[in-house]
């Protein structure tokens, strides 16, 4: 596995990250609010990823209240980045899961297809996607 791959994973290959930054997608939200979208998380297992994501750069929290602290979740630069490998890997789910949406487009709702593309050839990297990536 390469370095890169295996860096990636180790800040964001865990059950829950990916999900806490798809729900930061839309927004800031509270913690409340977060730990209602993802149903299932412990409110400790969200806090202790929501600090690592803020450790990790892909977070910023600000405070709303002072007293007591309360805190409003963002996603940085960094964290925005993922959306593109969030779709991704959405729609391979959905795939998997026989279910007839992916992603959607906002604006008109037809689902989104994805491909890789080199911007010097100006063409999509259908073929020899394997060598292409020759880093993985």
């Amino acid at each position: 596995m390469s370095t890169n791959l295996a860096h990636a994973l180790s800040v964001i290959g865990d059950r829950w990250t990916l999900q806490v930054i798809a729900g930061l997608l839309d927004g800031p939200q509270r913690f409340g609010e977060l730990a209602e979208a993802l149903d299932g998380i412990a409110p400790n297992v969200l806090t202790a990823r929501l600090r690592q994501l803020e450790r990790d750069g892909l977070v910023v929290a600000t405070p709303y209240s002072q007293r007591p602290v309360r805190l409003a979740y963002a996603l940085s630069d960094a964290g925005r980045e993922l959306s593109g490998a969030i779709a991704l890997l959405s729609a391979w789910g959905a795939r998997q899961t026989g279910d007839a949406e992916g992603p959607l487009h906002g604006e008109c709702g037809t689902a989104l297809e994805t491909s890789l593309y080199c911007p010097t050839c100006e063409r999509p990297a259908e073929e020899g996607v394997r060598e292409a990536l020759h880093w993985i």
